[in-house]
């Protein structure tokens, strides 16, 4: 059982949602990114996902490519993402962490490399955009074999005859993107998510985190309330591009949780 799989089954037995922050790895620099993640626990997120900058996000919004603009011109790497998770590790060993990015910079390392230093820093997770369940043999599959879940996304255009091959080899949780598009581009709304939850969830039997469109306290506790759990990463990621302080960044973060734990 992962770290992940662990915080599923406590939530379940709590009766409780699951609230899962994104922030971009090394934005807007290396101590900032790894101070606000190390209060992300505090601050009620069950899940971290932690960005990979990546020169090319093709999946992401203005938001979230700036994010990693910053990251990547101070130096961020994936060694450097991993140097970050680990450090993080010292001090929590329980809360999950997601690396959340695209395959370019994985295999440059190699996949073998890169999969046993993420089990060094603690990573539990992969969501991996541009990789479709047909290249299962190049990460998936080694990736579940070392211990990691990998996290597929389903979108609103995944019909019934693509959903069992999204859902096949997946593991953890199923991300649905609530829209089409990219990140930070519209509002998701809860009456057209509850009924795509319901067929993920049928098909793949495993929790499904919705992502995408959820900025606000409110809009964290809607979602919630027709899924397993909601993602936010935009809308914080804005936060930190703003400057707003770790103090600052984290409290609102905490009033995303609090909404999404309301429901």
């Amino acid at each position: 059982m992962t770290r992940i799989d662990a915080k599923f089954a406590a939530l379940k037995s709590q009766g409780r949602k699951a609230f899962v922050s994104y922030i971009m790895a090394g934005d807007p620099d290396y101590d900032r990114s790894l101070d606000v993640m190390r209060g992300l626990p505090g601050a009620g997120v069950d899940i971290i996902e932690l960005g990979l900058p990546f020169t090319d996000p093709m999946a992401d919004g203005p938001t979230i490519q700036l994010a990693g603009q910053r990251a990547l011109e101070g130096g961020m790497t994936l060694r450097r993402t991993l140097d970050m998770a680990q450090a993080f590790r010292e001090e929590d060993d329980e809360t999950p962490i997601v690396l959340m990015g695209y395959y370019n910079p994985i295999y440059s390392m190699g996949v073998d490399a890169f999969l046993k230093a993420a089990a060094t820093a603690g990573i539990d997770g992969l969501i991996i955009v541009d990789l479709p369940p047909e290249e299962d043999e190049e990460l998936c599959l080694p990736a579940q074999a070392a211990g990691l879940n990998f996290i597929r996304l389903a979108t609103p255009t995944t019909d019934d005859k693509r959903l069992p091959r999204v859902a096949s080899n997946t593991s953890g949780f199923v991300y649905y993107v609530s829209i089409t598009g990219i990140t930070g581009s519209a509002e998701a709304e809860a009456a057209d998510v509850a009924p795509e939850v319901t067929r993920i969830q049928k098909a793949s039997g495993l929790p499904v985190i919705v992502g995408f469109g959820v900025n606000t306290p409110e809009k964290s506790r809607a979602i919630a309330e027709v899924a397993d759990g909601v993602v936010v990463g935009s809308a914080i990621v804005s936060r930190i591009a703003k400057g707003d302080s770790t103090q600052d960044v984290l409290a609102f973060v905490k009033s995303l949780a609090d909404g999404a734990h309301a429901a």
